[in-house]
């Protein structure tokens, strides 16, 4: 990835073309959503090592996407705290229905 970002909002269009197909964009928010639930029910109730299982959930997820459906290196490998802030943004924005009004004002 030639590509630097010195903002998240430099970073988050980029992110957006790296997700541009809508089954990769799919698999990501499923993942990160159910990560988020093992998360929470590992902290609150436990098992603590539900935690771990959310971070290979999400991860795994997102990575399995990449590489069969994107066919792309994820950002997680160069930018791996504004990858997770757009994982969630990008969840959020799907569950909330704004996505679609966000991809097209970033051309896709």
């Amino acid at each position: 990835m030639a590509e630097r970002f010195s903002t998240f909002g430099d970073f988050w269009p980029y992110y957006l073309r790296e997700h541009a197909r809508p089954a990769t964009r799919a698999v990501h928010i499923a993942g990160t959503w159910t990560a988020a639930v093992i998360l929470a029910f590992g902290l609150l109730v436990g098992p603590w090592w539900l935690a771990l299982v959310a971070v290979l959930v999400g991860y795994g997820s997102a990575w399995i996407a990449h590489m069969a459906i994107e066919r792309n290196r994820p950002a997680t490998f160069t930018y791996p705290t504004w990858s997770l802030l757009a994982d969630l943004r990008l969840a959020w924005l799907a569950a909330t229905g704004r996505l679609g009004a966000e991809l097209r004002r970033n051309g896709l």
